[in-house]
């Protein structure tokens, strides 16, 4: 489990093919490896992998072909930097939200401007995770908690302060690169709840309800 806090921007080192998949190696940038050992997960992009090698400037991570499918890291080249992060520890203060490393999909950027010292993005999202995005809530964009300023169809706005933009591979963007998308844990499990509610549930669950729980203004 992350916090969607990045602490680091590194660089892919090495990409080696292992009967089929293949063997991250990444160097950590300033990301503090004194704690790190075999078997501990960081997350490359918001994608959750777990540590097979590591020395104090790198680790190896081994990626399955489902995760070179299904996220942006088989665009990766060595070369390509990337935001990590470290899995939370019951100390980690919560700085962004519950972030999995499980990604939901991929999106798109549409553009990308300039508004005082902030970056304005907007993202095409698959319309599959329109329904769990929400203004004012918030969604993992390769690893990093952002909050959701407007929701257009399936394209959301995003606002990057300055310390986000210089912490995170965002100021790389452009238009056309695609990014790993996490939405909120809670809107998953809420619909999972839900979905598998009996029907008396079901009818117990309305409009008044769910305004006077706060969902609903």
């Amino acid at each position: 489990m992350f916090t969607g806090i990045i602490e680091a921007v590194g660089a892919v080192k090495r990409l080696d093919p292992i009967a089929g998949d293949l063997r991250f190696v990444i160097a950590a940038g300033d990301l503090d490896m004194s704690d790190v050992h075999v078997g501990d997960s960081i997350a490359v992009n918001g994608v959750c992998l777990t540590v097979v090698q590591y020395d104090a400037d790198a680790f190896a991570t081994d990626v399955s072909t489902e995760t070179i499918g299904l996220t942006s890291l088989k665009d990766l080249k060595v070369g390509s930097a990337v935001n990590l992060e470290k899995a939370m520890l019951p100390t980690t203060r919560m700085g962004g939200h519950l972030v999995s490393g499980h990604v939901d999909g991929l999106g798109t950027v549409v553009s990308k401007s300039e508004d005082a010292r902030s970056i304005r993005l907007e993202i095409a999202v698959p319309v599959a995770l329109k329904k769990y995005v929400a203004v004012k809530g918030s969604i993992s964009i390769d690893g990093t908690s952002l909050t959701v300023n407007s929701v257009n169809g399936n394209t959301i706005g995003l606002n990057i302060v300055p310390h986000t933009q210089n912490r995170t591979i965002i100021q790389h963007y452009s238009p056309g690169t695609k990014v790993n998308l996490e939405v909120d844990l809670v809107a998953r499990y809420l619909e999972s709840l839900l979905l598998n509610m009996d029907e008396d549930d079901k009818r117990k669950v309305d409009i008044a309800l769910l305004t006077r729980a706060g969902f609903v203004k």
